[in-house]
């Protein structure tokens, strides 16, 4: 094969390769090598190997060159200098050239460019640096669950060099701030704005990541959203966190610099890893809260059946002895009222027991019509019912009638008292903009007193059992619903359900 030949062969490698002679003075090298060096052909010709390398480089490749001598071969790392000064990293394998009588020659050897291999380590050790540290965050059981949140948000912005970091809840129309990392306090933890606003009600309504790096080009819509006119969130990252197979909010990073440049698949990743360990821990939290109420409830109906039950007992017990002794027709009359506050009592009970468990399916609920049948199953001859609403929630249809019922008939018997009997009581369901109200204008519950009314046994009547508007908080927990009571606008109870899901067309 002639030298021409040899010559075009080795033109067509991309790596560097060169010859140099006993001399050490270059005397081949492929095209790739005039490419690289920025070197004519006449100014390779007898170069040496230090005049293509600076300060430690240069005695590395020195030591490497003497190494190759003595062995035979040898590879070293070394920043190649270029005609025009640019230092590029280079590994370079070289070997001993011999005559046919062993005698060395010269060596020759293959130079590989590593710049992308080296940032590609780079960037393998950067990301587990960051997963490492993700981990040391999550594994920490003694640190809160706010704080650890908050820490992997401020993870987040330092990867993807984004300003904000939220954890957000979205519950009906609202957008709140649970968790929030920032570079300053234009957003704080506890802050609620429309869900509207932001990209993350595409990331709810989807049930999916919504990645924009550049979100008047990405995201359709997002240009005319008050998150990017009025707050400027140019660069978004966003992912869904599920509680319950449902979507409780999002996990999402963001800053107000578009970039042209998509956010990686790694970024991406991280983002999904953190919103997955975050869904994981809330469900964790919420199966050990319902875990919770309903060791309560044990220990309630433990309680009550060793108590409340107990007294109507005694009072039969005692009244039917009476009745054998003395023959009285009024003891069983006793009786009877015993009978029937074990009955009121079981009833209650039984509600309670399964006012504590996981929901049925939630449904898209009429809440006036439904408000309007639960109103005919309760006693009201001096009550009148208002609906102002047509609401259209989220719920189990079952628990939600339990809820107004219950409302309704503490209402009716609390909402008089005994001088007001001849006094008409008008209850309203009405709107509030994350939920509903119940309300009446009867004389309400003193303020010092309002603390203690979802308190099982509480009631300001003897014969009640205390447990309707224990049943009330219960149900309306297990929706992920907050209760309240205030005043209402007659100076009545007003009790109001915030955290409400309006459904599809409500």
């Amino acid at each position: 094969m002639s030298v021409a030949t040899t010559r075009s062969l080795l033109d067509v490698l991309t790596d560097l390769f060169f010859v140099f002679d006993a001399d050490s003075r270059l005397v081949e090298w492929n095209e790739a090598a005039v490419e690289v060096t920025g070197y004519t052909d006449a100014e390779l010709r007898s170069m040496t190997p230090a005049e293509f390398f600076e300060g430690t480089d240069v005695e590395a490749v020195e030591r490497a060159i003497q190494e190759v001598l003595e062995t035979g071969e040898a590879t070293v790392e070394a920043a190649l200098l270029t005609a025009d000064g640019e230092r590029i990293p280079y590994e370079f394998s070289v070997s001993k050239l011999t005559d046919e009588r062993g005698v060395p020659i010269g060596f020759a050897g293959i130079g590989r460019d590593f710049t992308e291999e080296r940032r590609e380590r780079e960037r393998l050790h950067r990301r587990e640096q960051t997963l490492r540290a993700m981990h040391e965050i999550i594994a920490d059981r003694d640190c809160p669950f706010t704080e650890q949140v908050e820490a992997l948000l401020e993870l987040g912005r330092a990867v993807l060099g984004a300003e904000y970091g939220t954890l957000s809840r979205i519950r009906g129309e609202a957008y709140h701030f649970e968790v929030v990392s920032a570079d300053d306090d234009a957003i704080e933890a506890g802050d609620v704005v429309p869900v509207s606003a932001t990209n993350c009600e595409l990331v709810a309504t989807r049930a999916e990541t919504l990645v924009a790096s550049d979100v008047a080009r990405d995201v359709p819509g997002g240009a005319e959203r008050a998150g990017y006119t009025e707050w400027g969130i140019s660069r978004y990252l966003g992912a869904p966190v599920f509680v319950d197979d449902e979507v409780y909010g999002t996990l999402c990073v963001y800053g107000t610099t578009p970039d042209s440049v998509q956010f990686s698949e790694w970024e991406v990743t991280l983002i999904d890893l953190m919103s997955r360990w975050v869904s994981y821990e809330l469900q964790r939290q919420s199966a050990s809260e319902r875990l919770q109420r309903q060791n309560e409830t044990l220990d309630r109906f433990a309680s009550m059946v060793s108590h409340d039950l107990r007294n109507p007992l005694n009072v039969m017990q005692g009244s039917l002895d009476l009745a054998e002794e003395t023959g009285e027709p009024e003891q069983f009359d006793r009786c009877r009222r015993a009978i029937d506050r074990m009955d009121t009592l079981v009833a209650d009970l039984l509600v309670l027991a399964r006012a504590g468990m996981e929901l049925g399916e939630t449904t898209a609920v009429d809440l006036g019509m439904l408000a309007t049948r639960c109103w005919e199953t309760v006693p009201t001859s001096h009550a009148t019912l208002c609906v102002e609403t047509a609401a259209v929630v989220r719920a189990d249809e079952t628990r939600l009638q339990q809820l107004l019922e219950n409302l309704f008939r503490n209402a009716v018997e609390h909402g008089t008292t005994s001088d007001q009997a001849s006094v008409p009581l008008t209850v309203t369901v009405g709107d509030l903009d994350e939920g509903f109200f119940v309300a009446d204008d009867g004389p309400g519950v003193p303020p010092d007193e309002r603390d203690h009314v979802f308190e099982s046994g509480y009631s300001s009547r003897r014969e009640g059992t205390g447990l309707g508007l224990d049943i009330v908080e219960r149900i309306a927990t297990v929706h992920g619903w907050d209760v309240t009571l205030t005043d209402s606008a007659d100076g009545g109870a007003r009790f109001e359900f915030t955290g409400v899901t309006r459904a599809t067309g409500g």
